[in-house]
């Protein structure tokens, strides 16, 4: 059965998952999430797309170059000027735009917030 929506000893909240489905990464993830016996939300970018607001948190917790998927077919795609030229402005309409730039999965519960699916990291910030 999963854990309830709080974990006491690491002062877990809810978890909330932010990807698209078919990504590797996410299925990476949301595999360990359930092999932990942990719940969370999932927000599907596909089909509920990016939340403006969270984009902008993440971007100033953990800065641009861990937020923006620049190992992404989306980024290659993009002109060179464009990718030459990119600031937070214009970066966040891309990811707003495109969803496939943005890092995945990322992972929030409170204050925690995690990119990229690591599993060692996921063991010591989610598990007791």
């Amino acid at each position: 059965m999963p854990l309830s929506v709080f974990n006491a000893s690491k002062g877990l909240q809810m978890i909330k998952i932010y990807g698209i489905p078919n990504c590797d990464s996410m299925k990476k993830a949301r595999k360990w999430l359930h092999d932990n016996n942990l719940e969370y939300e999932f927000h599907d970018y596909k089909k509920l797309g990016v939340p403006e607001k969270n984009l902008k948190q993440w971007l100033k917790k953990a800065g641009l170059d861990t937020v923006l998927n620049k190992r992404g077919t989306t980024w290659r795609k993009l002109p060179e000027h464009i990718k030459e030229n990119i600031d937070e402005s214009s970066a966040i309409q891309l990811m707003m735009d495109n969803p496939s730039a943005i890092k995945r999965p990322v992972l929030e519960s409170g204050n925690m917030l995690l990119i990229g699916f690591k599993e060692d990291e996921y063991n010591s910030h989610l598990l007791d």
